[in-house]
């Protein structure tokens, strides 16, 4: 298999409000400031991590070609087809008929292009008009856990 990754697709259902509440200040990654006693207004996640509704879709990452990036075994990553993939995006690639998500990155040339692991393990995957290439997202956020019990 490419990269040592293997997908599982699920559609987005926006239809659902998932509102939650959102605290009225951020929290510092530096030094403590007072807690706040009280939320704020509340967030939709559907609006906040899908752009293009009828092609959204949330993909299951399994495997660890991507861990330096933080794409970890397990997680969930956000899929947007509508948009054009561009050097330096995380992608969903359809590549001699396995599914993969790698950092894409054209050469300067434009005579082809790498779909790019992050983890010193795995090769990088060269890829030109001799092989079957078909970008079938971008990836826009990624959600994963940071405990095992959840």
């Amino acid at each position: 298999m490419k990269g040592d990754v293997r997908l599982t697709f699920h559609p987005a259902d926006t239809d659902l409000e998932l509102s939650i509440p959102l605290a009225q200040s951020s929290v510092r990654a530096g030094f403590p400031s007072p807690a706040q006693d009280y939320m704020g207004e509340e967030i939709d996640l559907n609006r906040v991590l899908v752009r293009h509704r009828e092609a959204t879709f949330y993909v299951r990452v399994s495997g660890e070609s991507m861990t330096d990036a933080g794409i970890l075994d397990g997680d969930l990553a956000v899929v947007d087809k509508e948009l054009q993939a561009q050097d330096g995006d995380f992608v969903i690639a359809f590549v001699d008929g396995e599914f993969t998500i790698k950092e894409f990155r054209m050469d300067s040339s434009g005579d082809f292009g790498w779909l790019v692991p992050w983890n010193p393990n795995y090769p990088k995957i060269r890829v030109d008009a001799s092989n079957q290439l078909i970008i079938w997202g971008v990836v826009t956020y990624v959600i994963h856990g940071l405990r095992s019990d959840v």
